[in-house]
């Protein structure tokens, strides 16, 4: 397929529990299809990490800039996570379409709901684990987090798959079981004409 863009230029939400491999599977479609997709930066109060870059990773802000950005309804959707705090600026998803890309935006459970509350026409895709133990395989296998870290993760990852079981919620639900499969899968729904 050449870099065209899909005739539905929504974005597309994509979800999933952490280790399920939605980050492999959208850089694949960055990379098949250059220039016709942007991931939607999320803003941050956390500090950035060794190799992180200011507007590349996250937009890194104080938490009154953040609260500010709230305030002013600046947010499709914005969360807490320990003691720090992540947003999805409107700003940024309109600069994105400007630009004439398709923003994908990888976005967790709650963000979900929020972006449904919102308003904005969006298309919604959840990547789900073959099991849970294979999920689990996965995030330990990653070798970067605590035991701690990964029972919250697990224990986070059992609400999500419980919420993407609610009919309705999901326009496509895609078993990361073969990471070849699964890609078709996304890159199918992604740009399927529009009737």
């Amino acid at each position: 397929m050449a870099s065209t863009l899909p005739q539905d230029r929504r974005p597309v939400v994509i979800s999933g529990p952490s280790g399920v491999g939605k980050g492999t599977l959208f850089k694949r479609l960055f990379d098949a299809h250059k220039d016709c997709f942007a991931l939607s930066v999320s803003h941050t109060t956390r500090k950035p990490r060794a190799g992180e870059a200011h507007g590349v990773d996250y937009y890194y802000v104080s938490p009154e800039e953040f609260e500010a950005l709230v305030q002013a309804d600046g947010f499709v959707e914005h969360a807490k996570f320990g003691s720090n705090r992540y947003g999805t600026s409107k700003q940024t998803i309109a600069d994105q379409t400007a630009k004439g890309r398709v923003v994908v935006l990888d976005i967790e459970m709650e963000g979900v709901k929020q972006i449904k509350k919102s308003g904005i026409e969006a298309r919604y895709v959840f990547i789900k684990p073959p099991s849970f133990e294979e999920l689990e395989r996965r995030l330990r296998g990653r070798g970067t987090e605590d035991e701690e870290s990964i029972v919250k993760r697990l224990n986070q990852a059992k609400l999500e798959l419980e919420y993407a079981d609610t009919p309705g919620v999901h326009d496509i639900i895609i078993v990361n079981d073969d990471v070849e499969k699964a890609y078709k899968k996304l890159e199918e729904f992604i740009y399927k004409p529009l009737a």
